[in-house]
């Protein structure tokens, strides 16, 4: 690793985090829209960005677009802690619902998030890699 693409990591990582912040806050509540919304387009922007880095006609030289975009903004974008701890949350939290539904809205939570992020990432992928 080059200290160029460390730079490049920590360039879209600098970008990637304050956007994941300022989402997670607007979008702040009971459920965690937030996080669902980070995840799956951060799922969309390293699909997309996959599919050009391999797809036919690629640039020759793509280890700065995977640092820049891949590794750095998408990883600081993106959180699958904040993603567990959730669905933990979800089934575990005080509510007047009883423990079968909130172990429900955590399942579903869980497996609507995990089907949308693949299902955006493919889309994403085989979009640009034509």
């Amino acid at each position: 690793m080059t200290p160029l693409t460390v730079l490049l990591v920590a360039l879209g990582a600098s970008i990637g985090a304050p956007v994941r912040y300022l989402v997670e806050k607007r979008l702040a509540g009971a459920y965690p829209w937030g996080t669902w919304v980070v995840n799956v387009v951060g799922s969309a922007v390293l699909g997309a960005t996959a599919g050009y880095v391999v797809g036919p006609g690629a640039p020759g030289s793509t280890t700065a677009v995977v640092a820049l975009v891949g590794t750095g903004f998408c990883g600081s974008l993106t959180t699958f802690g904040g993603f567990a701890a959730q669905v933990l949350d979800l089934a575990a939290s005080p509510s007047q619902l009883p423990l079968s539904a909130r172990s429900w809205r955590a399942l579903g939570y869980g497996t609507i998030s995990v089907l949308a992020c693949v299902a955006v990432a493919a889309v994403c992928y085989a979009a640009t890699s034509r």
